[in-house]
């Protein structure tokens, strides 16, 4: 396949640049449109909310001329008229219910984190429906869930056991069937009051002594699962025992970036060889080390000087004059090593560059 691509989703920005250097045209539908997609595709349709994105993205691909749709977060059910490269919107809908999640993982015999009876305390709270895990939080009395779910009326949530260990995550190829895991990924968390589990980047691969044993998990999860392409397994790898599967992500990761970066794998070229039935034949060998990291507004602030001069460091850049709450993402920060500790090291050194620009907003 050859062509014009659509990408659509919260956030792209990671999708429509492995798709350019595939060597696709990219048109995108994205919530932020930062400046760094907005080079990478042939066209960029900002979203303000969900409620928008499925009549964007027909009317894009109506105008645009795509031959096909990749999906990222929050587009994974889009029906629209071009051909979806991925998995179908039934199965993704299947796992982006965290309580069908859950029973797929109990069927398959995969060790997940307990359902817990209201009343049992301490407890994982989280929404059935969302991404990010920036809304998960340990909960502690009857007190503590009433005032969390006021946080987020109208959702269902799933009380779970609260699993001690190491954020972790699996991105697999799959093709329906079969699976292939590409990397094994530590995740990196937010932290602070009310975002402890928020999703905040990646160290690839990931230096554990389960990562094998999670990446060969990953695998039998993703190939049972019907998913098509590129899809993820969320773990926390604790101190005894077997991984603890958490999630799947029926479509491109966040980890993208360091995944690629790592292996020298192009995500999408191994996506769209799945949809037609191509697995990679062996997992591939990490070259290096590669860490990504959200950086987050301490205030509210605007956009000031346009971070591009940064190069290859930053990611996901906003325009000058872009206005952004306290909490909300700001820019991405990325670095490579030869090992962990030379990468986290290189990445301290370009959060405290792109900080120095910050600063001055």
């Amino acid at each position: 396949m050859s062509g014009r691509l659509l990408v659509a989703g919260f956030a792209t920005r990671h999708i429509s640049g492995s798709a350019r250097r595939a060597g696709y045209g990219v048109v995108a539908v994205d919530h932020f449109c930062d400046l760094d997609l907005a080079r990478t595709a042939d066209a960029c349709v900002r979203f303000e909310t969900l409620e928008e994105l499925a009549a964007l993205a027909a009317a894009a691909a109506r105008e645009h001329g795509v031959d096909g749709f990749l999906a990222g977060s929050g587009a994974e059910t889009l029906a629209l008229s071009v051909p979806l490269l991925g998995t179908p919107p039934a199965t993704a809908a299947r796992f982006l219910d965290k309580g069908e999640t859950q029973s797929f993982f109990e069927a398959l015999g995969v060790r997940a984190p307990r359902r817990l009876a209201p009343g049992t305390y301490p407890a994982m709270a989280k929404p059935v429906h969302g991404s990010g895990g920036w809304r998960n939080a340990v909960i502690g009395s009857d007190s503590e869930l009433a005032a969390w779910s006021a946080l987020f009326p109208d959702q269902s949530f799933l009380l779970q056991e609260v699993v001690a260990g190491v954020p972790a995550s699996v991105s697999c190829i799959a093709d329906g069937r079969r699976a292939v895991a590409l990397a094994t990924n530590r995740q990196l968390l937010r932290g602070g009051a009310g975002t402890d589990y928020g999703f905040a980047g990646s160290v690839t691969p990931c230096d554990h002594p389960l990562a094998e044993e999670m990446a060969g998990l990953a695998e039998t999860i993703a190939g049972a699962s019907g998913c098509v392409g590129a899809v993820g397994v969320d773990f926390v790898l604790p101190d005894e025992g077997p991984p603890v599967a958490i999630e799947i992500n029926p479509r491109f990761q966040g980890t993208l970036d360091t995944v690629e970066a790592a292996t020298g794998v192009n995500l999408v070229r191994l996506h769209l060889d799945a949809c037609v039935g191509r697995l990679p034949d062996a997992r591939p060998e990490p070259r290096q080390y590669a860490v990504r990291r959200i950086l987050f507004a301490d205030r509210d602030l605007v956009v000031g000087a346009d971070l591009s001069c940064l190069g290859p460091i930053a990611a996901d850049i906003p325009p000058p004059g872009t206005a952004i709450p306290a909490g909300s993402a700001v820019v991405s920060v990325r670095a490579t090593g030869p090992d962990e500790v030379a990468a986290l090291a290189l990445l301290d050194k370009h959060i405290t560059a792109v900080r120095t620009y910050m600063e001055r907003w």
